[in-house]
Formats: C-alpha cells, sequence, structure tokens
C-alpha cells in the first residue's frame, strides 16, 4: 500500500523518500488534501540468458526471410542515397 505524502514533505523529505525507493515502497503525493501523483521505483532490469530467451520464444512462428525483407522495403524508404 502507497504511503500518502504531502507536497511539502516530498520537498522536506526527498533524501529519506529517494533511500524509501531504493527499498521498493510507495508515495501518494497529495497536495490541498488531494492525491496529484504517485511515486513508485523503477523496476529493475534483470539480465535473460540466451537459453531462457531462446525457451520462451520456441513456440512463435518461424519467419520467412524473403518476405519480411519485402514488408520491410514496402514500409520503409531505404534509399542509400543522401536526401540533401
Amino acid at each position: 500500500m502507497a504511503r500518502e505524502l504531502t507536497q511539502r514533505e516530498l520537498r522536506n523529505r526527498s533524501g529519506e523518500i529517494m533511500r524509501a525507493l531504493d527499498r521498493g515502497e510507495e508515495f501518494t503525493i497529495t497536495r490541498n488534501g488531494a492525491a496529484v501523483g504517485e511515486l513508485r521505483p523503477l523496476r529493475r532490469r534483470r539480465f535473460v540468458g540466451a537459453d531462457a530467451a531462446l525457451a520462451a520464444f520456441s513456440g512463435a512462428p518461424a519467419v520467412d526471410a524473403d518476405r519480411f525483407r519485402e514488408d520491410v522495403d514496402a514500409a520503409l524508404d531505404q534509399d542509400p542515397a543522401p536526401r540533401a
């Protein structure tokens, strides 16, 4: 559950709040008693090994490389000539 903080508390206790965010705590920021925003820690990126990635995509359909190139060429202008 998010802890409620006033705008003034956020300003005056920013260092303490940042450390709490590092610990995973969440906050709801209020101004004049009304909620105006939320502070929550960013999700940490996790490394995914090659084996796990291959397992995740094992059920995906095969990609026809020639058809993929045709679709990309039809959608994008890939002329190597300078535009200016």
